[in-house]
């Protein structure tokens, strides 16, 4: 059954649709492959997703965006340099030891540590890569968490604002108010004059 769902979106799956996005811009894919996926989770369509994006997520976005595309530019100056470094020094010490083998002349021994030092060194590659996946893993962790923080720092700022607005608001109100009673207070003491009675004494008259 295709997706059809037309009611309100929630702050979780706008949530979900800038991660997955931010994911796709961040690994070099396309906004389109992300609203595919972001469509399929949420049993909405990629058009009902591209629109949402576009009309109010990105808004939210801005600085996650520009960060997402920096990651980007970085991952690809960092992966290919790397990987043909490490098959390059590879590929110089396995010939160099050839090299040396075959011009001292191939023994039993010389197989042997040959073979453990290849061992040696495809252990050392396997416990690198899965270093570098758990790292991968850890970035991916953290630039959620920073991509929810910066949206909820937006959305503070806003409401910092609202409330500043309010208390502004609120102060020229007060203001307005004491001037009022003070006012009102001049008001009354001018209408009360005295005069004096027949006994020479004298007397609050009000105007």
């Amino acid at each position: 059954m295709s997706p059809t769902r037309q009611d309100a979106w929630s702050p979780d799956e706008d949530l979900l649709l800038a991660e997955v996005v931010l994911r796709h811009i961040r690994e070099g894919g396309t906004q389109l492959q992300a609203f595919e996926e972001v469509g399929k989770e949420l049993s909405r369509t990629s058009a009902a997703c591209g629109f949402r994006w576009n009309s109010f997520v990105r808004k939210q976005y801005k600085s996650g965006i520009e960060l997402a595309k920096k990651q980007r530019k970085e991952l690809k100056k960092q992966s290919i340099p790397t990987e043909k470094e490490h098959t390059k020094e590879f590929e110089i010490e396995e010939t160099s030891s050839t090299v040396s083998a075959s011009s001292e002349g191939i023994s039993f021994q010389s197989v042997i540590h040959f073979l453990e030092n290849l061992q040696k060194k495809a252990a050392a590659a396997t416990n690198i890569e899965e270093a570098k996946e758990k790292s991968f893993q850890k970035i991916k962790e953290l630039e959620k968490k920073s991509y929810s923080l910066i949206a909820e720092n937006e959305r503070l700022t806003k409401n910092l604002k609202a409330i500043e607005e309010d208390y502004r608001s609120l102060i020229e109100i007060m203001e307005r108010a004491r001037k009022m009673v003070v006012l009102q207070e001049e008001d009354r003491q001018q209408k009360v004059k005295f005069q004096m009675d027949k006994n020479g004494n004298l007397e609050r008259v009000k105007k």
